[in-house]
């Protein structure tokens, strides 16, 4: 009988979410996980950040299902300063060329500590950036950037830092742990959607 795993992944820029190298980007067969894993969904190879990976099918169908409201947590540096009424419409939620999407969490914050991009992004003097935490229940091909880039605020940077309660934090660009038991419990509760609910208010 195979054992389960369950596997939480800091994933570094330009590293694709699956197993076959492609175009001249790195795979995840770089990084010596155990045999047999898969990732419950994708990361785009420009973003970084948590990328859960497991064995178990039914545990990697309630994490990239989106029926079951497994909350992304997301910081994005943003071209420019970006102001409240940006906030708002992504608050509301936004028609992308593929539909509407659903209200999300969004809120202004400080430059969050992270572990520096490599290679960093290109910065232009004469254009600030500044900092978004977004927490969506979807998970459209893109769609924070392209939510980002419907309100003129584009994405420099992007990492996803969390998914349910299972979070980055400590972890380095290409590491990754084992989940605890108490995190692989966590999401089989429904607690979760109910705690975005409230921050959308």
């Amino acid at each position: 009988m195979k054992k389960s795993r369950y596997i939480a992944f800091f994933k570094p820029y330009n590293v694709l979410s699956q197993f076959t190298e492609k175009h001249g980007h790195p795979s995840l067969k770089n990084y010596s996980f155990p045999p047999e894993v898969y990732p419950a969904g994708r990361l785009d190879s420009d973003s970084e950040g948590l990328l859960i990976l497991t064995n178990d099918g039914q545990f990697q169908n309630r994490i990239s299902n989106p029926k079951f409201n497994k909350i992304k947590t997301y910081f994005a540096q943003v071209e420019k300063i970006i102001d409240n009424s940006a906030i708002d419409a992504l608050k509301k939620g936004l028609l992308l060329k593929d539909g509407p999407t659903l209200p999300c969490s969004a809120e202004i914050i400080e430059e969050p500590v992270l572990p520096l991009r490599n290679p960093p992004i290109r910065l232009r003097k004469t254009v600030p950036t500044s900092w978004v935490k977004l927490m969506i229940k979807e998970g459209r091909n893109r769609q924070v950037r392209r939510m980002l880039a419907n309100v003129n605020f584009p994405a420099l940077r992007l990492i996803r830092y969390a998914i349910g309660h299972v979070t980055i934090e400590g972890l380095a660009p290409g590491e990754w742990r084992n989940l605890t038991q108490q995190e692989i419990a966590a999401f089989n509760n429904k607690s979760e959607s109910a705690e975005v609910k409230s921050k959308e208010k």
